[in-house]
């Protein structure tokens, strides 16, 4: 079976900004936190997108954050049952990690990497 996309982000170097954009662009409301990883977005600034409360309730879960010193990007997470095999596949197939694994094990883990044409795709899963 083919591994789904779960999860999108918008990162920029002022998330409140970025998260009033969205929202009133497209509606989006937010549940704002912390992210699985400081390498995501800093402390307190990731706005959580529950994709059940868009559309006809059938949207992609999200988040918008960043901070002053996260690189602006737009990515999508696919999920997969373990992120560190999920990294070395890419790699062996010519990707390069960026990130990870990092999180919470059991909870949820996140990667990046860059495919063979400079593209940043993020895994996620619970190991």
């Amino acid at each position: 079976m083919a591994q789904p996309v779960v999860h999108f982000e918008i990162i920029g170097n002022d998330p409140a900004k970025l998260r009033d954009y969205y929202s009133e662009l497209f509606g989006w409301e937010y549940q704002v936190g912390d992210a699985v990883s400081r390498n995501v977005s800093q402390p307190g600034m990731y706005g959580f997108v529950d994709g059940s409360t868009t559309g006809e309730g059938t949207g992609l879960n999200g988040g918008i954050g960043g901070g002053p010193d996260h690189q602006p990007r737009v990515l999508f997470y696919v999920g997969v049952p373990d992120v560190e095999t999920a990294l070395q596949k890419a790699e062996s197939l010519g990707g390069t990690r960026r990130m990870g694994p990092d999180g919470i094990p059991g909870a949820l883990v996140v990667g990046h990497f860059t495919d063979p044409e400079g593209n940043l795709i993020g895994v996620a899963g619970t190991a």
